[in-house]
């Protein structure tokens, strides 16, 4: 059974119910999102498809979950195929991605980060995709390690681990600067 089914929704409470779920967590989602892709107009495509997806999935949601995780987790699962995706269409390799990245978020105008926080995102953009995921999630949402663990599928020990390891990463690249 799922969530909607349990109140006998009609359409238009569902409708209700999903623009309730947007107000709450849209922006949220949307820093989630832009902490990786790091361009406003890309993190709002991210976002629309990701609305999308949990408004076409909303009546399979069986409540499992927490709402928010469930939509971190698709989120995520949205970023990571349009960072794919980008560099397929690029035919990039990881590196050179990462330097597409900065570059458009140095361009971007709705950036306006000073040069403290531009080196910060340089340091971030060394760092692996899943490393990147967590550092931002940790370091930019403060989001405790459960719900990280519930939203990657990833186990609490692991997580910290990445967190550690890139952390001392960021680190290092700002010390060397």
């Amino acid at each position: 059974m799922n969530l909607l089914s349990k109140s006998g929704s009609s359409e238009q409470e569902k409708s209700q119910f999903f623009s309730e779920i947007v107000r709450t967590y849209q922006e949220r989602i949307y820093w989630h999102i832009r902490q990786m892709v790091l361009v406003h107009d890309d993190a709002n495509d991210v976002l629309q498809n990701t609305f999308l997806k949990a408004w076409k999935g909303l009546d399979t949601f069986r409540g499992d979950a927490q709402i928010s995780t469930w939509l971190y987790r698709i989120a995520t699962n949205e970023t990571l195929t349009f960072l794919a995706q980008k560099r397929m269409r690029n035919t990039l390799s990881i590196d050179e991605t990462e330097d597409v990245l900065f570059n458009a978020m140095k361009a971007d105008s709705y950036f306006d980060g000073d040069e403290a926080q531009k080196k910060l995102q340089e340091a971030i953009l060394t760092l692996p995709e899943k490393q990147r995921l967590v550092f931002n999630m940790r370091f930019y949402q403060e989001m405790p390690y459960e719900q990280m663990s519930e939203i990657l599928e990833t186990s609490v020990g692991a997580l910290k681990a990445s967190y550690h390891h890139a952390r001392k990463k960021v680190e290092d690249f700002l010390k060397k600067e």
